[in-house]
């Protein structure tokens, strides 16, 4: 059992990495075919391991793709009027940002939010604090 899980983890991440190097990453087929080597390595278990890649693969194609949607709503609010579809967006705005696709902070540092829209939990210039009273 102990082994099984141990393979399982280490296809997992084989598909993960294998997987940095595209823009998109790789859905149900790509990450369904390392779990089932992955599987089948462990303990000839290759129909589960490919089931569980597949759900990872489409989740991970999933979050990205959310993403780069939240990015491209971003650049229209900085470019209003701009046309295109949201994977040219979000590309337009990794570019302007010094993002990378999957990683919505800039380069710079966890602090570093870049040029883009305020921080949405920001307070408005004069807005009343919580502890003031009318």
């Amino acid at each position: 059992m102990r082994r099984l899980v141990i393979m399982g983890a280490a296809g997992v991440l084989a598909a993960q990495l294998g997987a940095t190097a595209q823009a998109e990453p790789g859905g149900c087929l790509k990450y369904g075919a390392a779990g089932a080597v992955g599987g089948h390595v462990a303990n000839h278990h290759a129909v589960l391991g490919a089931a569980t890649g597949c759900v990872v693969g489409m989740y991970r194609r999933h979050e990205y793709r959310k993403e780069a949607r939240a990015k491209a709503k971003l650049y229209d609010q900085e470019h209003p009027g701009s046309k295109g579809s949201y994977e040219q967006k979000a590309t337009a705005y990794d570019v302007e940002h010094s993002t990378s696709p999957g990683v919505m902070q800039p380069s710079g540092g966890p602090g570093n939010q870049g040029q883009g829209a305020p921080h949405p939990e920001a307070p408005s210039p004069g807005a009343q604090q919580s502890g003031e009273r009318l």
